[in-house]
This record gives structure tokens, C-alpha cells and sequence, in this order.
């Protein structure tokens, strides 16, 4: 046979078995298996729901070798963070300085409390190892270290493999920062906030931390608590949630505030007191330190705005939402707002906080001066009416106080008063006392709160207005010119003797009641008492006194 008819014959034969072996000694054919569970979900769900049990996603570990800075600066602030827990080290206000000498812009970051309990732009997260892991870890930084000026973009990124996170600042003008802040775990979103601990504020002041308030807006009022209100009760140092939606909450002192705003998102605030040891000379003190966080209670990314600055009207209605109900003058606003607006004018003529004062004193008394004209007409009408008066009390004399009978005296002294015209309260004398106070407490409000007077100098010794005189000789002044003032005033007739002794003291009892208030309060009294008295040197001139005749009449002699 031919080579190519045993390759036929072969190829038949083959063919012959493989079809015998297929029908007869082949394996059963597999069942159907299902559809892969991928296959069939991947199109139609996230991919966190196709695995709920699959392992942990990989992350690469970042992580810097060594400890940086990164400063950034603007003509407002200058703010020094750290590549360790990217947390702020320094957030200083070049506009406002401290009380060294050389006065240097004033810190609201408080370097030693801070270093013990915690810095600004810190953590929080629900697992307190983790917690400690980001707020301690080295980050690494782009752009490089160094010092930028605003606008400028800041991120910094670590990660040990499971637990990774990314914080983005991005600095600005009028004294805002825009953060935002992911955490993630195994590849898992975690819910984070963002904290302000170890302090805030300005230092300077006396028990500075027991005047520094948490605050929140949630429905439209700002709602203020002080550091025994924070934290959970029973255990302050345990972060309290008030949940949002919030229009902006944080820390505030004095004089500036540190304010989280949300960004397209709910915010909610923690809040919570701890307690920095101290050593005041040999004395061990004990502060209380008030610290905020804010942040959102879901697994998402953080974006926040975050405002640090001074509660000056004009910057904070320059915020979005805003935040001039941080300066609050309470039931005073009516009488303090036009008052701080006033000074703020008079200021721009007046460079000086002090003579400004001043000025607006004169311009407030001014108006004043025809109630005490009125004052001394009325008292000139019930001196002449002295001797009638007289005569009607020596015909009561005899009776008791207690008397019924000594009702009827008071009835001819009023018909008296009547028939001639006289009104035998001397409003007009009350009326300018009664109108300064509310304005003094206005204005005490207006020391207390406006940042213009922080540090405000008048003369000499006096180097801010908006505290005590350290040597007491302006209250001291504006006791005496107010003893002046009243001296010089005639005293209605017929006044209670006790009510002259009271009207005699009140000076001295102004001047211990006020020796501790803000030396701009007490300049604007002891100007106003000045004013006072100058007014009244004229009236007793142009307006003067009838001569009191004498009770009894001279006897005749032979």
C-alpha cells in the first residue's frame, strides 16, 4: 500500500476509536455551575457591597523621615504646622501683638498646655489607638518645607499600610483656612473630626483660660458654654456631641474666636474641658482648657472652613455665614452698637482711644446741659417757696411721725406746689443721672468686647483702656470731680436729711464700686463729672439762689 493509503487508513481507524471511547469510556459531562457572584453585581452595585467579607484592601505605607515645618503668611496671620500629627505649632495675628517688650504679634496657639494635652488641627476619631497613631505619625508634606505666602495649598498625606490619611489646608485672606480631611482604614472611609486643643487666645489676660467659651449656632442664636459646661457630665475631659446641623461653632475668647463653618455638608460639635497643671511662683495651679472639635458623624470626607481671627465687626460680617453675633453687647446692643460706632468715628479725627473718649463725652453731655437749666429754675422756685413751707411744718410739728394728722401737711404742701407751679421732684436734676447709666453700661460692654480698645493707649501710665487703672488715679479723679459735681448743686428743699447724706456719699461709693472697672469707663464718668461741675458753675452764676430768709423774725428792742 501506498504511503498515502495508510495515512487514509490511519486517520479512519482514529477516527473509529475516539468515537467508540467518547460514547463508551468518556467521563459524564460536569453539571451547570452558577454564574460567578461578580459577574452577576458587579454592573449593578458598589463594590463594597459584592465582598462584604473580602480582605482588606492594601495601602502603601507613607510616611516621612523626619520632623519638618511648613509656615505660611499673609498680612493677617502667620501659621507654623508640623509634618508630626500635622497639627498647628503657632498661629500667630500680625495685626494684634502680645505684652512683651518688644511687643511681638500675639500667638492664640499656647505652646506649653498644647505640648501636654494636644495642638490645633488635631484628630478625632471613634478608636482612640488610631487616634493617637494620626495625631503623632510623621507626615509627609507637598509642597516641600519652607515659607509661602497666601494663597497657598498645603497637603499632607501618611499612611502604616491599614489606617491612611490625607489633610489638605488651603490658606486665604481675611483670616480663613479651607481643610479637607479623609480617613480611611483597610480602604474603608472612617468618620473624623477636626479638633482645636490646648488652648486659645490671648494669654496676656488674667485666668485667660477661664474666659475662653466653646460656642455653636445651630438656630440662628449663638449659644455660648463656658469650660464647666463642656464635656460629659461627670467627666469633662470626655468630648460631648451636640449634634448639628451647625452654621459655624468653635472657641472664643475675649477678644478672638476660632470658628469651624461646614462646607456643602452637616456639622456637628464635640466639646470638652481638661485641666493644665501650672506653677504660679512656688503655687501649683490648676486651668481649666476649653477645646472644640467639629466634624460629620459619616464615613466621608471632612470639608470645613476654618476662621481664626479678631471679633472686629467689620472682618467677621466678611464671613460666610456670618459670625458678628460673636460680639454681643446683650440688653446694652441698642445703646452700645451707636455708641462703639460713634467712638469708632470721633476716632478717625482723634487718633488717640483716650481723647476720642473724651470727645464723645462732651458730645454726649452737651444735649444734657438744658435738664439741669430746668434743674435750677425749678430749685430757684422752691427756694422762694422755702418760708411758706416752713410755716406749714411748724404747724405739724407737734404731731408724731406716725400721726394721722401729719397726712394733712403733706396735702398743703402739694396744694402749695400746685397754686405756684412747682414740681416738687426735681426731674430735671435726675435726668441726666438717669441717662448716663445706661450708657455707662453701654459703654463698659463696648470696652470689654471691642477689639479697638484692646491695648488701646491713652497717657502716661495708662496703656489699655479696656482694663483697670493699674495706679486707681482716674476712679479716684472721677470720685472727686463727681463729690465736686454734687457739692455745687443746690439740693431741693425740704429734702429728707438721710437723702442729703446719701446724695453727700455716693461719690466715694461710685469711686470703690468702679475702682476696678476699665480706666475707659471711668475716664468717660470723671470727664462727664467735670462737665457736670463746669455747668453748674455757670447756672449758680446766671441762675443763682435767693437768699434764705431766717425762720424767726429779729425782735424789737425798746
Amino acid at each position: 500500500m501506498s504511503e498515502q493509503t495508510r495515512v487514509i487508513i490511519f486517520i479512519f481507524i482514529a477516527l473509529v476509536v475516539f468515537l467508540v471511547w467518547s460514547k463508551y469510556f468518556s467521563p459524564p459531562p460536569p453539571a451547570n455551575k452558577p454564574q460567578h457572584p461578580q459577574t452577576a453585581q458587579t454592573a449593578h452595585a458598589p463594590e463594597k457591597l459584592t465582598a462584604p467579607h473580602s480582605k482588606p484592601v492594601a495601602v502603601p505605607a507613607i510616611e516621612a523621615s523626619a520632623e519638618k515645618t511648613v509656615v505660611v503668611s499673609s498680612n493677617e496671620y502667620q501659621v507654623k504646622i508640623s509634618n508630626r500629627g500635622a497639627v498647628a505649632k503657632s498661629w500667630k495675628l500680625q495685626k494684634y501683638l502680645n505684652q512683651d517688650k518688644p511687643p511681638q504679634p500675639l500667638d492664640l496657639v499656647h505652646a506649653d498646655s498644647a505640648a501636654e494635652m494636644g495642638w490645633p488641627l488635631s484628630l478625632i476619631l471613634q478608636n482612640s489607638q488610631d487616634e493617637q497613631k494620626v495625631n503623632t505619625a510623621l507626615y509627609e508634606i507637598e509642597p516641600a518645607t519652607g515659607e509661602l505666602k497666601t494663597p497657598a495649598q498645603v497637603t499632607f498625606r501618611w499612611s502604616d499600610g491599614h489606617l491612611a490619611v490625607t489633610k489638605t489646608l488651603k490658606f486665604g485672606s481675611n483670616y480663613q483656612v479651607s481643610m479637607d480631611i479623609s480617613v480611611t482604614k483597610d480602604g474603608e472611609p472612617v468618620p473624623v473630626a477636626i479638633a482645636w486643643r490646648g488652648g486659645f487666645g490671648d494669654a496676656s489676660v488674667d485666668s485667660w483660660a477661664a474666659h475662653v467659651n466653646a460656642f455653636y449656632n445651630q438656630t440662628g442664636d449663638i449659644e455660648l458654654k463656658s469650660y464647666k459646661k463642656l464635656g460629659v457630665s461627670g467627666n469633662q475631659s470626655q468630648p460631648q456631641e451636640t449634634a448639628g446641623p451647625m452654621q459655624f461653632a468653635g472657641v472664643e475668647d475675649q477678644f478672638f474666636a476660632a470658628a469651624f463653618l461646614p462646607e456643602n455638608q452637616s456639622l456637628s460639635l464635640w466639646d470638652w474641658t481638661q485641666y493644665y497643671n501650672v506653677t504660679t511662683g512656688s503655687k501649683p495651679v490648676s486651668m481649666p482648657i476649653a477645646s472644640a472639635a467639629a466634624g460629620s458623624d459619616t464615613a466621608e470626607a471632612l470639608h470645613v472652613r476654618l476662621f481664626v481671627g479678631p471679633k472686629d465687626i467689620a472682618v467677621l460680617r466678611g464671613v460666610h455665614p456670618s459670625l458678628s453675633g460673636l460680639i454681643n453687647f446683650g440688653w446694652t446692643s441698642i445703646i452700645a452698637k451707636p455708641l462703639l460706632y460713634a467712638l469708632q468715628w470721633t476716632q478717625k479725627y482723634i487718633p488717640n482711644w483716650g481723647w476720642a473718649i473724651v470727645v464723645l463725652t462732651l458730645l454726649i453731655n452737651l444735649p444734657l446741659f438744658p435738664l439741669r437749666l430746668m434743674s435750677q429754675k425749678s430749685m430757684r422756685k422752691m427756694q422762694k417757696l422755702a418760708p411758706e413751707m416752713r410755716a406749714i411744718q411748724d404747724r405739724y410739728k407737734k404731731y408724731s411721725m406716725r400721726d394721722p394728722r401729719r397726712r394733712k401737711m403733706q396735702e398743703e404742701i402739694m396744694e402749695m406746689y400746685q397754686k405756684h407751679g412747682v414740681n416738687p421732684i426735681p426731674i430735671g436734676a435726675c435726668l441726666p443721672m438717669l441717662i448716663q447709666l445706661p450708657i455707662w453700661w453701654a459703654l463698659d460692654r463696648v470696652l470689654e468686647m471691642s477689639i479697638e480698645l484692646r491695648h488701646a493707649p491713652w497717657i502716661w501710665w495708662i496703656h489699655d483702656l479696656s482694663i483697670k487703672d493699674p495706679y486707681y488715679v482716674v476712679p479716684i479723679a472721677m470720685g472727686f470731680a463727681m463729690y465736686l459735681s454734687t457739692a455745687m448743686t443746690p439740693q431741693a428743699t425740704g429734702m429728707d436729711p438721710a437723702q442729703q447724706k446719701m446724695m453727700k456719699w455716693m461719690p466715694i461709693f461710685m469711686a470703690v464700686l468702679f475702682i476696678n472697672l476699665s480706666s475707659g469707663l471711668n475716664l468717660y464718668i470723671l470727664t462727664s463729672s467735670l462737665v457736670g461741675a463746669g455747668q453748674q458753675v455757670y447756672l449758680n452764676r446766671t441762675q443763682p439762689m435767693p437768699v434764705a430768709k431766717g425762720r424767726f423774725k429779729k425782735k424789737k428792742t425798746a
